[in-house]
């Protein structure tokens, strides 16, 4: 199997992991360096500086804080006197119930706040121990647990640990402020054309990034991800760069960091990020289509324009820096359209794999639909060879929206996308198309459920982010986390924490937690002045804060059950803790509560379940998080976070749990965090895309497939002496009329054989070394019982393998018989079927419904193909599928095959291939007509299958069936079905009936 390690990636993701900030860099935080404590080229490693901090503020921190910390590994002694009240710490608190809508902020009850009281004093000792290049240059402003206890330096180096949120100290001039727009922060700072052209720069992390991606790819390490390249924006204003700024900054990120900066104009991404990517396309995909006087810009966004530039942007860039073998691997929302803008670009060569994995989630068609460049999007996203979503619910969401709105055919495995010129009535004739390319599953198709023109294949895949973590063990070892733990538990000695972390938009639901949290202090009154819920928010914006609606639930929980010791909530920013005290609270929390209303894969919680190894605590999640679709998350105590009161029992129950039933519910959390791995979710993905491109690759290679060359295959067939022969009846031996008229006349049986045909299959079955089977998707009765009839000694597989009539004995005037391989199939779903398919009948002119014995075909257009009302006719198609799909597929083992003109519906695991497995059995019917079923009727029976053949003929149009036949030797495989086939020959289905005659006059 091919793998990603000998190819280089390039991760597109919107913005970069680092970013150019104009100025003279601040002096970096030296990496921690465990095997090297005492650097020789000049740097100090973090470790040291903690033991150098250690020994100069010990009698500070001791004076301060009334505590002594752990020194060397060692507990921290017993404290003389618990810490005073928080209380002591409020400055000008506030009980005014109705303040100015605005964000919490940084309250005074913030429990890490006391730090900031022995800063100098820790600045002047610290001094004297480190080298002056370290404390000189440093912004007196600065404190100490945002320069020596964060997790990440102000010059870039890595976080000792990968967390999925960026830290205080990486946020030097954030793009996305609370107390301003998105447009506003990215042009804080007022620019002029060329007017920093010249200016001094430097490299930072950037605190914009996709941290959970910038973390999993960071976690692989260089053995298994050897090199890579970063493409994206720099997440800051950038009209004022000139020229020749733009050429250092393109030089020195691709040589210090792998990344490729893709120049953008500010006004074209504004318009791009700030409007269509946040105001149209993330409300969709969470679920929030937000009311007039909105609609008209969700429905109908000038930004797209500018959205389409940008992706476009990003292509010319990945085009531009690609190099053979490279794999492309396109991240999240914001580049939707750039898998189809690379696929279809004349530039890229088709052997570059593409990948696009969403990391948010992704909604039912019923919701997506609404968008008015819906189609646009779908088709954007079907160029890449490999589509990756964080659960199977949005896999099953993408599939079925695709199926819906595009009409192409779902598959469990990915999305059949038809050429360029199939399926334009139902995209509304405009916007992005389906890529070259040929079938891929396309069994079971007879003349009618085949034709709709040869396409690609879509992988779709599910793909679970986790957390690193090996390195999150190792950031909570350090001594400055167990510090923090016990300031934590004297803090709040005697009573019970809550901890949440979240954004403060709407769907994250922290105004349904904060109620949730008052009516569990309203209901269960002897917990007030007892728990305590620490939210921390994440950056977000004004606009954002304010829809969360937060600030007055939160303003009227402490007015009403504050005490002089006790509040109730307690808000905290991102940029108000570092990661070491996170870890703490994460510690010593007694519950985390996620109430998220809908959210990919919520990582916080991984964090909290590894953080909780020695107390574990229970995990409070909603049930539309993308967690709590694994089975491992199930162990949490499941919540609707619109349900209030079952949310506060919830809390409830989580605080009030036996230990024994907490524990049990940790350990399976745990083994599902210790599996669904950061470095699982990379390794996964990018083999799957290598994978899939490498299949892909070799339908291209199968293209020059030649034509079938009798002369060679017939010694062969002569020489042999137990001989199979199978042969699709339906568009192979038999070209229907397909018209109504045509149709019409085959339903009241005024039909006529092709009684050319039937005389070649009756010739080759009289001889005695042949096995002579007719593949068809017909039905039994009207059609393949006449057949039967008058060709006895040949078997039959009828409906795409739902029936199998053994041949005649030879000797014998016994009739072979009709074997039923969908009995133990529920059929009670066919009922339900033909009232959806009849409600779109009378909707659809000129469709009518084909009922089979195990099967249907609904015909939804039977007139000339250019007709204006093929479109509304495939419209209805494509919402009959979806309809039947969504009811009965997945109750009841279900799958769909659209043609050109009809789909056909049957049981999910029969077909011609699998009925072709039950022949080829040593117990089979083409071994004895009297043999025992139970033996051969598995479809997945293998051994012993074909091993007295010394030469078999399969001439057909499904790719599974002749990929599956390839696989015996002596095989002659010969596709009928056009290009893009693994078979060993082709053949045009008019030249069949000439192909097959010489081997009848043998």
């Amino acid at each position: 199997m091919s793998s990603f390690r000998n190819h280089r990636v390039i991760i597109a993701s919107l913005f970069l992991p680092s970013t150019a900030v104009l100025g003279e860099s601040a002096p970096p935080t030296p990496e921690r360096q465990p095997s090297e404590p005492n650097a020789t080229d000049g740097s100090i490693s973090l470790t040291s500086v903690s033991q150098r901090l250690e020994k100069a503020v010990r009698p500070a921190i001791a004076s301060t804080h009334s505590r002594q910390s752990s020194v060397g590994g060692l507990p921290p002694p017993k404290l003389p006197m618990p810490l005073r009240s928080i209380v002591d710490d409020l400055k000008d608190k506030s009980r005014n119930p109705t303040p100015a809508i605005r964000s919490p902020g940084s309250e005074s009850t913030n429990p890490f706040s006391k730090l900031s009281r022995f800063t100098s004093e820790v600045t002047s000792a610290l001094a004297s121990s480190l080298p002056s290049g370290i404390t000189s240059q440093q912004p007196p402003s600065e404190s100490l647990s945002s320069n020596i206890l964060s997790p990440t330096s102000p010059a870039g180096t890595p976080r000792k640990h990968q967390t999925t949120h960026p830290d205080s100290s990486t946020q030097a001039s954030p793009r996305l402020r609370r107390k301003s727009s998105r447009s506003k922060s990215r042009h804080g700072v007022p620019t002029h054309a060329g007017a920093f052209s010249s200016e001094a720069w430097h490299i930072e992390p950037n605190p914009h990034c996709n941290g959970g991606l910038k973390n999993a790819v960071e976690s692989v390490g260089s053995a298994k991800l050897k090199k890579k390249l970063w493409v994206g924006t720099l997440g800051t204003t950038t009209d004022g760069f000139g020229d020749v700024l733009k050429r250092s900054v393109d030089k020195r990120m691709l040589s210090q960091r792998s990344c490729v900066p893709v120049w953008i104009p500010d006004a074209e991404f504004q318009s791009c990020y700030d409007e269509f990517c946040h105001q149209v396309l993330w409300p969709c995909l969470h679920y929030a289509i937000p009311d007039a006087p909105k609609t008209k810009l969700f429905y109908e966004s000038a930004s797209y324009k500018q959205y389409v530039a940008v992706n476009q942007r990003f292509a010319d860039t990945i085009i531009a820096n690609y190099k053979e073998g490279d794999i492309i691997w396109v991240n999240d929302y914001h580049l939707m359209l750039l898998p189809h803008l690379l696929r279809s670009s004349p530039l890229l060569p088709p052997t570059a794999p593409i990948g696009f994995f969403m990391h948010v989630a992704f909604p039912s068609s019923e919701i997506f639909r609404c968008l008015s460049v819906r189609q646009d999007l779908l088709q954007g996203l079907l160029g890449a060879d490999l589509v990756g979503f964080q659960t199977a619910n949005y896999a099953r969401h993408f599939r079925q929206t695709v199926s819906r709105i595009l009409a192409y055919e779902a598959l469990p495995k990915g999305i059949q996308v038809a050429d360029a010129d199939v399926g334009i009535g139902i995209a509304e004739g405009r916007g992005l198309r389906g890529g070259e390319g040929k079938w891929k599953e396309g069994e079971g198709r007879g003349e009618e459920e085949k034709g709709k023109g040869r396409g690609r294949f879509v992988d779709v895949g599910v793909f679970p982010m986790g957390i690193d973590v090996r390195q999150l063990h190792e950031r909570k070892r350090e001594p400055e986390v167990a510090e923090w733990v016990q300031v934590l538990k004297q803090r709040y000695a005697g009573m019970k924490i809550v901890v949440g972390r979240d954004k403060l938009d709407e769907v994250q639901g922290v105004r349904h937690k904060i109620q949730a949290f008052e009516a569990f202090l309203d209901k269960y009154p002897e917990f007030q002045g007892k728990v305590v819920l620490i939210q921390v928010a994440l950056q977000t914006t004004e606009s954002n804060e304010l829809a969360g609606g937060v600030a007055d639930v939160v303003s009227r929980i402490n007015s009403r059950f504050s005490t002089l010791t006790y509040q109730p909530v307690v808000f905290l920013h991102t940029q108000d803790l570092t990661f070491s005290q996170y870890l703490a609270l994460l510690t010593v929390g007694d519950a985390f509560i996620v109430t998220s209303l809908r959210e990919g894969m919520a990582l916080r919680t991984h964090e909290f379940v590894e953080c909780q190894d020695e107390r574990a605590r229970p995990l409070i999640l909603s049930e539309f998080t993308g967690s709590y679709s694994y089975s491992g998350f199930r162990s949490c105590i499941a919540i609707n976070p619109w349900d209030t009161r079952g949310t506060a029992f919830a809390i409830h129950q989580a605080l009030t749990m036996p230990d024994d039933e907490a524990r049990s519910r940790w350990e399976d959390l745990h083994n599902h965090v210790t599996t669904q791995t950061a470095q699982a979710f990379v390794t996964s993905f990018l083999n799957r895309c290598v994978r899939a491109h490498t299949e892909h690759q070799q339908d291209d290679l199968n293209e020059s497939v030649p034509p079938i060359d009798v002369a060679r295959v017939l010694p062969r067939y002569k020489h042999s002496q137990k001989r199979l022969v199978l042969v699709d009846f339906e568009g192979t031996l038999w070209k229907r009329d397909l018209s109504k008229e045509g149709l019409g006349k085959m339903l009241r049986g005024e039909f006529e054989f092709p009684t050319a045909a039937l005389e070649v299959l009756k010739r080759l079955a009289e001889d005695k070394r042949n096995d002579v089977w007719l593949l068809s998707g017909l039905p039994v009765k009207g059609v393949l019982d006449k057949v039967a009839e008058l060709v006895p000694k040949i078997g039959i597989v009828a409906e795409n393998g739902c029936y199998i009539k053994t041949k005649q004995p030879r000797g014998s005037n016994v009739p072979g018989e009709w074997i039923n391989m969908v009995s133990n199939f529920n059929l009670t779903w066919k009922t339900a079927c033909l009232e959806i398919l009849h409600y779109f009948t009378e909707r659809t002119p000129g469709s009518f419904v084909e009922e089979r014995q195990a099967s249907i075909v609904w015909r939804y257009w039977t007139g000339a193909p250019d007709h204006p009302d093929r479109q509304w006719a495939r419209r209805q198609a494509a919402e009959a599928q979806n309809h039947i799909f969504d009811s009965l597929g997945e109750r009841y083992g279900l799958r769909i095959i659209p043609g050109k003109n009809s789909f056909l519906v049957l049981p999910n695991h029969v077909s011609r291939s699998t009925a072709v497995g039950a022949i080829l059995h040593p117990g089979g019917p083409a071994r004895s007509s009297l043999a025992g079923r139970a033996a051969w009727m598995s479809p997945d029976t293998e051994e012993g299958v074909g091993a007295d053949l010394d030469f078999l003929l399969a001439i057909s149009s499904d790719e599974k069936l002749l990929r599956r036949l390839n696989e015996f030797d002596g095989s002659e495989t010969v596709s009928t079905g056009g290009k893009g086939t693994d078979a060993k020959w082709k053949l045009d289905p008019t030249h069949a009936l000439s192909v097959l005659e010489p081997f009848a006059t043998v």
